[in-house]
């Protein structure tokens, strides 16, 4: 890899692009997750694991487009499939075959989907759902987890970056706007419960369970800190939804990454329906919903049309769906023990140099899904997340020096592994988190 250009000297050709951009684009990116100060370096190219700025600084990627990449950059795999449907066009109104065979292999997969719709991103996913809920339960409020992230629609932003002074009881958590133009009426249609509180759980659902249409979950909430389901908590949030007559949506657009079931093959929990992302697209835009025959039926417009509205120009497009074929049918058994064994290892190694340097910073994560915490606690739900957290500031530092060291990540401390990904780009990363230590202020 070619060094990165110490921080005094940030990306020069990186600068001047930001600055031209900012004329056109709100702070001069569409993507607010990779916006940071004082401007996002700008891609020129990338393949495997590594990407090259516009200043051609090539760097390990550990972020790889937001975990959708797990077959990394330009797999050739992957290549040859899109290149291969161009050839047979881009886009058409007419399903495909590998429409058919990419939801083939997912219901195949994932224990609780019986049928899956396709459409373009991971928020688009989420509201189908919730629409697809309320038109099966004729209720209008959902439940959703206190800190976790389920995209751009509305009735999801809210509790996910609040702070303490609008928390709220721990057993009954307020519900608040995460974002300006929400619609007034949101925040009375949303219920914020406390995640790994059985008890308090429970103690929600009689109080709100016969006004849910569904509850939404995270299996492994990764821009929460990871928490873990702590045993048995998925099964017992699966039987008060039965109880309750709520639909359990289960977000898997991250956490799909996980295992080959996904994140409740791996935490356990019966889910009515699952949205999916990411991955699932080969690195092209994609979502899908998919879950219980009985309720996706309310989609099916073959004897006197769909209760629920769904269509989208793009939906199962054909470059999408053989890309998204081509990356599954790479996604074996053996391949997600190979990642497992790479996850832990970088885990280990990263957690080693933070706790030799006394710094209260650790990688959490599961399989090939990582992330660096700002605690050195325990992550059990969102509010311990935030506790005792080091500043965003020593965060925002180590960001900056990792980048300089050749490693990508999120500004936020998510990561992820990719397919070309070995031993030594694992230990490559550990050396230069080591590096990058050394220079946070003591």
């Amino acid at each position: 890899m070619n060094p990165a250009p110490p921080t005094d000297r940030f990306a020069p050709a990186s600068g001047r692009l930001y600055e031209e951009a900012t004329k056109y684009l709100p702070g001069g990116t569409s993507r607010i997750h990779y916006w940071f100060d004082p401007h996002p370096i700008y891609a020129r190219s990338a393949r495997g694991c590594r990407l090259t700025d516009v200043d051609g600084v090539e760097r390990l990627d550990f972020l790889n487009n937001m975990t959708s990449l797990i077959h990394g950059h330009a797999h050739p795999v992957i290549n040859a499939a899109i290149v291969a449907q161009l050839e047979r066009g881009t886009a058409w109104s007419e399903p495909g075959e590998a429409e058919v065979e990419l939801a083939k292999l997912i219901v195949s997969r994932v224990r609780s989907v019986e049928r899956i719709r396709f459409g373009n991103s991971g928020t688009e996913s989420v509201m189908l759902g919730v629409k697809l809920a309320r038109a099966f339960t004729g209720r209008d409020r959902i439940g959703k987890f206190e800190g976790f992230y389920h995209g751009y629609y509305d009735y999801v932003q809210t509790s996910v970056r609040s702070s303490p002074s609008a928390w709220g009881p721990p057993d009954a958590p307020a519900t608040t706007a995460n974002s300006g133009g929400l619609s007034s009426s949101v925040l009375g249609e949303v219920v914020t419960f406390p995640f790994n509180d059985l008890a308090a759980v429970e103690r929600l659902f009689a109080r709100h369970g016969s006004t849910l249409a569904c509850f939404l979950v995270d299996p492994l909430a990764s821009q929460s800190g990871g928490p873990v389901p702590a045993p048995g908590f998925l099964d017992g949030l699966t039987a008060l939804c039965r109880q309750h007559g709520v639909v359990l949506l289960y977000d898997e657009v991250v956490s799909f990454r996980i295992a080959p079931g996904g994140g409740q093959e791996k935490f356990g929990g019966t889910p009515d329906l699952t949205a999916f992302g990411k991955i699932i697209g080969g690195g092209l835009p994609v979502g899908a919903i998919g879950g219980r025959a009985e309720i996706m039926a309310l989609l099916d417009p073959s004897g006197g049309g769909p209760r629920v509205l769904s269509g989208g120009t793009f939906s199962g497009n054909p470059l999408t769906m053989v890309a998204g074929l081509a990356a599954l049918q790479m996604l074996t058994p053996e391949e997600f023990a190979r990642l497992d064994r790479l996850g832990a290892r970088i885990r280990e190694g990263v957690n080693r140099v933070f706790e030799n340097a006394g710094e209260r910073i650790r990688m959490v994560g599961e399989g090939s899904l990582c992330r660096i915490n700002p605690t050195a606690d325990v992550v059990t739900d969102y509010r311990s997340f935030v506790k005792n957290a080091v500043s965003a500031s020593r965060m925002g530092l180590l960001h900056r020096h990792l980048l300089d060291e050749g490693i990508i990540v999120s500004k936020a401390g998510m990561a992820c592994l990719s397919t070309p990904m070995g031993e030594a780009e694992i230990d490559a990363c550990v050396a230069a988190v080591d590096r990058a230590v050394a220079k946070l202020p003591r």
